[in-house]
């Protein structure tokens, strides 16, 4: 079984960044930051974990306010570096840990906490302005990473308790995991600070010492607080420490803390602080148990004769060809399409097997794969293929058969829009794959 070993709590203020990029270890301004991760680091390396649980907030740099969602994990198998505005900083990108991350998502659901997923977005300094300091990268990071996005910059954010609460389901996926590994979470954010209108520049040490003793010895205090009183306390961005939350939550009531470090040079209270867990491993069936309840919607679902949901498994391994076809909703790509189909999968590269899935238009195939139905009828839309088509090779039946199981069987439709070609619905559908 998976294990949470422990914890690194930190700031994540672009000030780390900038200093490491900066070659700042020797300046008195500016060592006091290498020297309050050194501990952190030299405990990774120490411990060598599996995989780091990052718990983070973006800065409206990947996520923005079109689709701004409260808990976001990132399932993918790479996480890249973010362009915030200069340019992305030079470091090698992260690799993820599908298994683990879907296994999480899943539980978290089953466990009732409205999750949004992502994969091919990159990360910010929320990320990798801590991470710098935490380990060494060259020419890769030591050790996947998955992280947790909070949306905690556009109100309603999730409360307190809410945090700790998915700390606590965060707990019961992780130790669930049947593969025998070592899990350390990485909480970043804080500590006080506000950095927008005439309070820009608020800080509270006196706030942030009593919020440390809490986070480590009485959380739960922590989690009857709002944002107002937060905010009030250690500035409106500093109410980002309900991220530490998650983290307080996974681990056990009582925490062995080897390290903790403050240190405020100019915007920002820059804490951080080593928990080491000391939770009993789970006992009797308690794993087996949620699993069972983590499988409970699917259950039974295998013996539905030609269904296949599409599950974050299935997301994350077809997901390649999924937004090829998903790109067919921008005009420039479905007119590249349409120009020359090798050359556009060339451009996405895409493999042999999935060209030729598409060259022979195997809509059963393309089902097989991975790929979800509503990318089927967007390829259908570009190519003059109807619905109704597609339905009747999925079948593997003709178009005439399949419209006579219809009660309209002359109606054939698609999602083609005002600037597609004309529909070749009078000419037979690919012949299905055999």
């Amino acid at each position: 079984m998976a294990r949470i070993i422990g914890a690194v709590a930190c700031s994540h203020t672009p000030t780390i960044g900038f200093a490491y990029d900066k070659n700042k270890q020797q300046d008195p301004v500016w060592a006091p930051i290498f020297e309050a991760f050194a501990p952190a680091r030299r405990w990774l390396e120490d411990n060598q974990p599996d995989a780091l649980f990052f718990i983070y907030n973006d800065h409206v740099s990947s996520f923005f306010f079109d689709h701004y969602s409260a808990f976001t994990l990132g399932v993918g198998e790479q996480h890249a570096v973010a362009d915030e505005g200069g340019g992305a900083r030079d470091l090698p990108a992260l690799a993820g840990h599908p298994a683990l991350a879907q296994h999480i998502g899943r539980s978290l659901v089953a466990d009732e906490f409205d999750m949004s997923f992502f994969q091919d977005r990159a990360l910010d300094h929320g990320v990798f302005s801590p991470l710098s300091l935490l380990c060494a990268h060259e020419p890769a990071w030591p050790v996947p990473v998955i992280p947790l996005q909070v949306g905690v910059l556009q109100s309603p954010v999730p409360s307190a308790r809410r945090c700790w609460r998915l700390g606590q389901a965060l707990r019961r996926a992780i130790e669930s995991y049947p593969e025998d590994l070592k899990v350390a979470i990485v909480a970043t954010g804080g500590l006080s600070h506000q950095v927008h209108g005439e309070r820009a520049g608020f800080n509270n040490t006196g706030w942030d010492a009593r919020f440390l003793e809490l986070i480590e010895n009485d959380p739960v205090r922590l989690t009857e607080m709002t944002q107002a009183e937060l905010a009030t306390l250690g500035g409106a961005e500093g109410a980002e420490v309900i991220m530490w939350l998650v983290m307080r939550g996974a681990l056990s009531a009582n925490v062995r803390k080897t390290h903790q470090s403050y240190y405020l040079p100019s915007m920002t209270g820059i804490a951080t602080a080593i928990y080491e867990n000391q939770a009993i491993a789970p006992i009797a069936g308690e794993a087996e148990r949620h699993r069972r309840h983590m499988n409970e919607q699917l259950a039974g679902i295998e013996a539905l004769p030609g269904t296949y949901p599409f599950t974050l498994a299935t997301s994350v391994r077809a997901y390649r060809l999924n937004k090829f076809l998903h790109g067919m909703t921008r005009p420039a790509h479905r007119a590249a399409f349409l120009a020359d189909e090798d050359a556009a999968f060339a451009a996405a590269a895409l493999t042999e097997q999935e060209r030729d899935l598409l060259r022979r238009r195997d809509w059963r195939g393309l089902i097989h794969y991975g790929v979800i139905f509503f990318m089927l009828e967007k390829l259908g839309a570009v190519v003059g293929v109807s619905n109704l088509h597609i339905y009747a090779a999925m079948r593997g039946q003709t178009l005439e058969d399949f419209q006579q199981t219809r009660n309209a069987p002359g109606a054939l439709y698609s999602v083609a829009g005002k600037d597609a070609a004309p529909q070749a619905w009078d000419t037979a559908a690919t012949p299905p794959a055999r």
